[in-house]
């Protein structure tokens, strides 16, 4: 009854905050941790299992700190949620070539089927040793370090499926009025630092999202 009312309280909130008007584009100051909770839009189940979606950056240190939270999370719901994540990339912001760049990166571990063991690596590599992964040559080298077939790495970052996605992630962000990362959309809902009240606690709105589908 108490997880009952606090979902109840939760979607009550985040009516008052939604987002503005649909099809808007990126914001003109997008930030790490700064929105709070409200409305998203509904995204697709997978074999019966809600979709968890993650915006996140490697340059973001917020995202860097809720790695590992979300990989606990996401483990404990492995029977009721498909976890997908989206490379953040905010067209015509300061940091965009970056996140082009980044979200390259994503895509090509994803294609190699290696995101799940190096994900974090990536956000160390990037935050604490300040590696530049943004280009071919750069991380093809780092991919080497990582136990990853060099010639393979760079097929995949050069696949033409790697570039559809990293064009669509901008689009998918904005058609989603993503205005910080990390955000996470579960269902109807979604969460970041702020609507949570810190990184730390996002889990467990996520869990009141998935409670309340």
């Amino acid at each position: 009854m108490k997880l009952l009312r606090t979902a109840t309280a939760l979607l009550a909130a985040t009516a008052a905050i939604a987002p503005g008007t649909a099809g808007a584009a990126a914001p003109d100051t997008p930030r790490e941790g700064a929105h709070a909770l409200h409305p998203g839009h509904p995204q697709r189940t997978a074999a019966q299992r809600q979709e968890a979606v993650e915006f996140f950056w490697y340059g973001c240190k917020h995202c860097a700190q809720f790695e590992q939270p979300l990989e606990s999370w996401a483990a404990r719901h492995r029977d009721d949620v498909v976890l997908r994540r989206v490379p953040a990339v905010w067209r015509g912001g300061p940091d965009e070539q970056r996140q082009l760049g980044h979200a390259r990166l994503y895509y090509t571990l994803e294609r190699l089927g290696a995101v799940d063991r190096l994900q974090a690596e990536v956000f160390r590599a990037v935050r604490e040793r300040h590696a530049d992964l943004t280009t071919e040559s750069g991380a093809a080298a780092w991919a080497l370090t990582q136990g990853l077939d060099t010639a393979a790495f760079r097929a995949a970052w050069r696949s033409a499926e790697v570039d559809r996605l990293v064009a669509d992630a901008p689009e998918q962000m904005a058609r989603n009025h993503i205005t910080e990362v990390p955000t996470v959309l579960v269902g109807t809902g979604r969460t970041s630092p702020t609507g949570a009240g810190g990184v730390e606690r996002m889990p467990d709105a996520m869990d009141t999202l998935v409670e309340h589908r």
